[in-house]
């Protein structure tokens, strides 16, 4: 039986490639089900890098935020429809909004519900260290970015939520599917 899994992007450019090229090659190499949940944000980000139509056609199904019960994907990660949820890249905005209680979009209302259960959630936020990033801009462009120390401490607060599980980079996101396939088999 599959491993079932909601992966959840926001709309950051920063790891947006290198993300969507995990995902897909997770679901491509393991027999894993992936369900993309896309903010509206993400929808932007994805087009912008030319990734939608990667997204769409390798992930098993696409659902795309118009509000933050819709479609509703919460009942079903809380009643144990799914194996994991995943929120990949996760931008500064959706992570304050997290770390903060509030759950007013689709990714952030998920995670919020979601680790009021034992279905751990691991997350990948762009903005981890500080100081300068260097990101690529969708024409192929470097591009640096000075991340800001209100965004670094919240990244740090994250780990103090229960249930949530922070990955400092794509790579990881192999180890995270691995817990899953841990806890199923389990």
């Amino acid at each position: 039986m599959p491993l079932k899994l909601v992966w959840g992007l926001t709309g950051s450019g920063d790891l947006m490639p290198e993300t969507v090229d995990v995902m897909i090659d997770i679901r491509q190499t393991q027999d894993v089900v992936i369900t993309a949940a896309l903010s509206k944000a993400a929808v932007q980000v994805l087009r912008w890098y030319k990734l939608m139509e990667r997204v769409e056609t390798h992930m098993d199904r696409v659902l795309i935020e118009k509000d933050a019960n819709a479609p509703f994907i919460v009942g079903k990660l809380q009643v144990g429809e799914f194996d994991g949820f995943i929120v990949a890249p996760a931008t500064a905005n959706s992570v304050a909004k997290i770390v903060h209680g509030v759950a007013d979009t689709l990714i952030t209302n998920a995670v919020a519900q979601t680790t009021k259960t034992d279905l751990p959630v691991y997350i990948l936020p762009v903005d981890r260290e500080p100081g300068e990033t260097t990101t690529v801009l969708p024409n192929g462009d470097a591009f640096t970015l000075k991340i800001r120390d209100i965004d670094v401490e919240n990244t740090g607060r994250l780990s103090t939520i229960e249930g949530l599980r922070v990955i400092g980079s794509p790579s990881e996101l192999y180890p995270a599917v691995e817990a899953y396939w841990a806890r199923v088999k389990g």
